[in-house]
């Protein structure tokens, strides 16, 4: 079959982009605050820090909910059916991988987003629970306000998330690095919202 030289196709809806950015400058401005928070514990900067990782948190959350909530009426490119390929996540037990791009999300990938978002939303929850518990702040105040006996119960899974999501973020840079190495011009996918695909690939999403 002779080679097509790949050309660029809208696929991402311009709120599905806006919602990865938030989410993702959200997560670093958590994570950020978070750890210079406790490096300047007891100092000036203290309540400055805790203050702004509460908003990041709020916009975090809200970004979520609205991301769940895109997953079930956006387009095709944003709906979580375009995240679910079992019979391809059967094919990678057996180490084969699919033959072709397709546009949309990756599917080998799409199991790792999946992960990701579960292991957000533990993030959300906990992290709303814990500003509610420590700080007597958030949508969640009127019920666990000063409950000190929940934040164990929340921290620890709170700091587990935290772990898996900085995992998840180094395995997505990897591969975009590694896919911008092989040529493939993914990276501007959440940027453009175009995915660069030949007439094949572009056959496949609409079937």
């Amino acid at each position: 079959m002779p080679y097509t030289e790949p050309s660029p196709q809208r696929v991402y809806d311009p709120l599905l982009r806006v919602l990865h950015w938030t989410i993702a400058l959200s997560v670093i401005t958590l994570v950020a605050t978070s750890q210079l928070a406790e490096a300047f514990e007891h100092g000036p900067a203290e309540t400055a820090l805790w203050n702004a990782h509460l908003i990041a948190g709020y916009t975090f959350a809200t970004a979520l909910l609205v991301r769940l909530l895109w997953g079930m009426v956006g387009p095709a490119s944003a709906r979580w059916s375009d995240l679910w390929h079992p019979a391809v996540w059967r094919d990678l037990l057996r180490l084969r991988l699919p033959a072709l791009h397709r546009a949309g999300h990756d599917p080998v990938a799409s199991l790792a987003y999946l992960f990701a978002y579960a292991v957000m939303l533990v993030m959300a929850v906990t992290g709303l629970g814990l500003a509610a518990v420590e700080f007597e702040a958030g949508p969640l105040a009127s019920w666990l306000a000063g409950a000190d006996g929940f934040k164990d119960l929340l921290e620890e899974p709170h700091e587990a998330g935290f772990a898996l999501l900085l995992a998840f973020i180094g395995l997505h840079l990897a591969a975009l690095v590694f896919h911008q190495l092989r040529g493939e011009r993914v990276a501007q996918g959440m940027i453009t919202g175009k995915q660069y695909l030949n007439a094949a690939q572009g056959v496949e999403h609409e079937a």
